[in-house]
């Protein structure tokens, strides 16, 4: 593979798929929970799958973006200095032009669905190329990130609704609590470095009491999962079920947390890949099961 080609994935980041799958799976069960699996199914998977490609391209975009504007603070974190944009293998217009390409195929994408899913998705490309600027600005960051990264969840529910409901924002709530947690214990890869160049993040600002701050985020993520099969009437198989993704949060990532291991905080943080899938099972079990 030339060298040209991997500077190019790296920019892109398809070789770290958690990200785009971090994406996808709010995308999922929005769509689920709105899905009627008594009609046929063919639409459903259908827009399952342009979401995928849509998480994909959108988060590529954002990391592109990301890079440019963070050029300057990544030459001076250790674990970013060598991408491609902090490094200089590719040129700040390189990387913008290579964003607008990837953002006109996402539109390709979208296109696919009803106006008012058009017209949602079109009003947060704000929040998604500006989430960059805020770790300048402040301490929280990572629940911007989560208000942006959680946001297809509301574009699942209305592909299929095509209106509002409340419903999809007891979830968007506890998915953005959720992001708000995952993402602070993948901040404390880089505290050191942040704190000497003045980024800002959760992780800095409750670097004394993580395991509170991260265990409340995830107490009001798994509230909003038991609010949600309530309202949605799940039968009791689907509270059963919900014992493993609670586990996954309170036990397997709260309880083994080591805010100094960074090599445990990556290990931690990509094990949200699987909880993702979990009550994405969940929720899917619980419809199936109306």
């Amino acid at each position: 593979m030339s060298e040209k080609l991997q500077d190019l994935l790296e920019l892109l980041r398809f070789k770290k798929p958690i990200g785009f799958m971090l994406l996808f799976w709010p995308c999922s069960w929005g769509l689920t929970i709105a899905y009627d699996f008594k009609s046929e199914l063919k639409t459903y998977f259908f827009y399952l799958i342009l979401f995928f490609l849509g998480s994909i391209l959108m988060r590529s975009a954002g990391c592109v973006i990301n890079d440019i504007v963070d050029r300057n603070f990544d030459k001076k974190v250790a674990r970013t200095k060598n991408r491609p944009i902090a490094s200089g293998k590719i040129s700040v217009t390189t990387g913008l032009i290579i964003s607008s390409i990837l953002c006109l195929i996402a539109l390709s994408v979208l296109i696919q669905f009803n106006k008012f899913t058009i017209i949602l998705a079109i009003a947060s490309m704000p929040l998604a190329f500006t989430y960059p600027f805020m770790k300048r600005f402040t301490y929280w960051p990572q629940l911007y990130l989560g208000i942006t990264f959680n946001y297809g969840l509301i574009l699942g529910w209305t592909s299929i609704q095509n209106t509002l409901d409340i419903m999809p924002f007891i979830i968007y709530i506890g998915a953005i609590f959720w992001t708000l947690g995952y993402d602070t214990i993948y901040g404390y890869q880089d505290i050191n470095d942040d704190e000497i160049i003045g980024v800002k993040s959760t992780s800095i600002k409750f670097k004394k009491s993580p395991k509170i701050f991260i265990g409340i985020c995830y107490s009001i993520t798994i509230l909003s999962f038991f609010l949600t099969g309530y309202l949605m009437e799940f039968k009791y198989i689907y509270y059963f079920f919900l014992v493993a993704p609670i586990l996954h949060l309170l036990i397997y990532q709260l309880a083994n947390l080591k805010t100094k291991n960074s090599i445990v905080c990556l290990r931690l943080f990509k094990s949200n890949n699987l909880f993702g899938l979990i009550i994405f099972l969940n929720f899917l079990l619980g419809k199936l099961s109306l």
